[in-house]
C-alpha cells in the first residue's frame, strides 16, 4: 500500500497527464510537449523528495553481539542493521571490536571457572557501544571454532565444562543471551565466504531509488581461512561438481542460490601444523633432547617441552614410546631456506591424492579452483611479514621467503614492525607452509596466484547472518550433498 505522499504523486501526475493529453486536442503541438514535460519533471522532483524523506527518517536499528573464539583469541564484535531485514538476511554493519585479553576459551580446559574474567574488560565497553534501552533485545552469540573442536575430541567433559562456564556468565549479563556453541569447520568455512563476499558488496548493492537488490553480473569470490587449528577453504564451484559429496553446499543468500563447496582441514590451522613439524622433525632426530630446524633463523635457539609438542591430539600418533610431557627438547635454528622448504612438504599427504586433478591432500575431494579469491587471518599476517599485501605474484611470494628464510634471528627486529619472539621464529615455516598448502593443495598456479587478494579481515560477519536467521522466525538454511542442514543466513 502506497504511503499518503506517494499517492498523493499518483493523483498529481495522473492530473497532468490528462492535462497533456487533453492539450493534444486544444493546442499547437508544442504546448502539448511542454505541459508533458512538466509531467515527468514534476514525477521525478516528487519521487526524489520521496527518497529523501525515507532517508531523513532512518528506520530503526537493531544490535547483535558475536564472540568469534578462536583457537589463539577471542574477539568481540558489535554490529547493527536496519530492523527491517532484506530478504530476511540483515544488511550488517560492524561498529565496535574488542579483543579478549588472554589465549583462547580452549585453554581454559583445567580451569573453566576463570574463562569468565577474561570477558569482563570488553562486555565493559559492549554494554557502553549498545544503546542501554535495547540491551535486553539485543542478541549476544558465542561461536567458538577449531581450538574448542579439538577440546571437544581430546576431552568432552572439559570442553562442556568451558561453555557451561561461559553459559552462566553471559545469562548474567543484560543482553538477550542466545547461547554458545561450537560451530563445526563446514559452517566455519560458510561463514569465512559470506563474509568475503559481503565485504565485497558481491551480494547487494544499492539502486538509483536506493533500494537494495543483487549486482547484475558480479561474480562471488573464494575465501581462504588460515587460523591456529584450522585452515579452510570455500568458493563457489563450477557445473562438474561431484554433488554426493558433504562438501558441496546449496547456500540460500538474500534470495539466491549459491552452489558452495567447502571444506576444513582439522589440525592444518598454523600452529596445529607447526606442532606436527616438530613432531616430524624430533621422529627424524638422532637424539630426542635435541633437534635442529631449517625453518628457525640461524642463530636462534630455544626449547619446548614434549607436552607443547605432542599433548595435542594433532600430534598424538606421533609421540614417542617413551613419552614425558616435562622433558625438555633443545632446538637450534639453521635458517636453510631450501631444507625447510622440503621438510615442510612432508606435513601434507600428497600421495594421497594419487595425482587427481579434484583433489586437494589427504585424500580429500575438491573442484577446479574457480575465480578470485581472498586469503584472510594467517594467510595476512604472513604475507604481512614478508613486506607483502593485496596480490602479487608467485614469484615474488617466493623470493621473498626465501630472503625471509636466510635472515639471522638478530636481523629479524629490523624487518618486523612488530617484533614478537613466538611469531618471529615461525614466520618462515608458515611462509613455506602456505606455500604448499595453495600450490600443491589447492593447485593455485602462477596464472590463478595472482588472483589472491591477502586481506587482514577475519571471517566473522557470515556468523551474524547465522545470528540473524536464528533471531528471526524465518530461518533460512544450507543443505550438503548428503541432505545435511545447519542454519547459515
Amino acid at each position: 500500500m502506497p504511503v499518503p505522499g506517494c499517492y498523493l504523486a499518483l493523483k498529481c501526475l495522473l492530473g497532468l497527464l490528462i492535462l497533456g493529453l487533453k492539450a493534444l486536442y486544444r493546442t499547437p503541438t508544442i504546448i502539448a510537449v511542454v505541459v508533458l514535460l512538466v509531467s515527468i519533471v514534476v514525477l521525478v522532483s516528487i519521487t526524489v523528495i520521496q527518497i529523501h524523506r525515507q532517508e531523513v527518517l532512518p528506520p530503526g536499528l537493531k544490535y547483535g553481539i558475536v564472540l568469534d573464539a578462536g583457537s589463539s583469541r577471542t574477539t568481540v564484535y558489535v554490529y547493527q542493521w536496519p530492523a527491517e531485514k532484506e530478504n530476511n538476511t540483515g544488511v550488517v554493519s560492524q561498529t565496535f571490536k574488542c579483543s579478549v585479553k588472554g589465549s583462547g576459551i580452549s585453554s581454559y580446559g583445567n580451569n573453566p571457572q576463570d574463562v569468565p574474567k577474561a570477558f569482563e574488560d570488553c562486555m565493559q565497553k559492549v554494554k557502553g557501544q549498545v544503546p542501554s534501552r535495547l540491551h535486553r533485545s539485543t542478541p549476544i552469540h558465542l561461536g567458538a571454532t577449531a581450538g574448542m573442536r579439538l577440546l571437544r575430541l581430546q576431552n568432552e567433559t572439559a570442553a562442556n565444562e568451558v561453555l557451561e562456564s561461559i553459559q552462566s556468565y553471559f545469562k548474567s549479563q543484560p543482553f538477550d543471551f542466545r547461547g554458545a556453541q561450537i560451530i563445526s569447520g563446514q559452517e566455519e568455512g560458510v561463514y569465512g565466504w559470506i563474509t568475503a563476499n559481503y565485504l565485497m558488496g558481491n551480494f547487494l548493492e544499492k539502486n538509483l531509488w536506493h533500494m537494495w537488490v543483487h549486482p547484475h553480473g558480479v561474480e562471488t569470490i573464494g575465501a581462504l581461512d588460515l587460523g591456529g587449528a584450522s585452515t579452510q577453504i570455500s568458493f563457489v564451484a563450477g557445473e562438474k561438481v561431484d554433488l554426493n559429496t558433504s562438501d558441496i553446499m546449496q547456500v540460500s543468500l538474500y534470495g539466491y542460490v549459491y552452489t558452495l563447496y567447502t571444506h576444513s582441514f582439522q589440525c592444518y590451522g598454523r600452529n596445529e601444523a607447526e606442532k606436527k613439524f616438530l613432531a616430524m622433525l624430533l621422529q627424524n632426530s638422532p637424539t630426542k633432547t635435541h633437534l635442529t630446524n631449517p625453518c628457525y633463523p640461524r642463530d636462534y635457539s630455544t626449547s619446548f617441552t614434549m607436552g607443547h609438542v605432542f599433548d595435542s591430539l594433532c600430534t598424538a600418533d606421533q609421540r614417542p614410546e617413551s613419552y614425558n610431557p616435562d622433558d625438555l627438547i633443545a632446538v637450534d635454528g639453521t635458517g636453510d631456506a631450501s631444507l625447510c622448504n622440503a621438510k615442510v612438504a612432508s606435513v601434507f599427504d600428497f600421495k594421497a591424492c594419487r595425482d587427481q586433478e579434484t583433489c586437494s591432500f589427504d585424500g580429500v575431494y575438491q573442484p577446479k579452483i574457480k575465480g578470485p579469491f581472498v586469503a584472510f587471518a594467517g594467510f595476512y599476517y604472513t604475507a604481512s611479514a614478508l613486506n607483502l599485501s593485496g596480490s602479487f605474484s608467485l614469484d615474488t611470494f617466493n623470493s621473498s621467503t626465501w630472503n625471509f628464510c636466510s635472515q639471522n634471528w638478530s636481523e629479524l627486529p629490523l624487518l618486523l614492525p612488530k617484533f614478537d619472539e613466538v611469531y618471529a621464529r615461525s614466520y618462515c615455516f608458515s611462509a613455506n607452509y602456505i606455500y604448499h598448502l595453495l600450490v600443491n593443495g589447492y593447485k593455485f598456479t602462477e596464472e590463478t596466484w595472482p588472483q589472491i587478494q591477502f586481506k587482514k579481515e577475519k571471517p566473522v560477519l557470515g556468523s551474524v547472518n547465522h545470528s540473524l536467521a536464528s533471531f528471526s522466525s524465518h530461518k533460512h538454511s544450507c543443505t550438503s550433498g548428503q541432505q545435511e542442514h545447519f542454519q547459515c543466513s
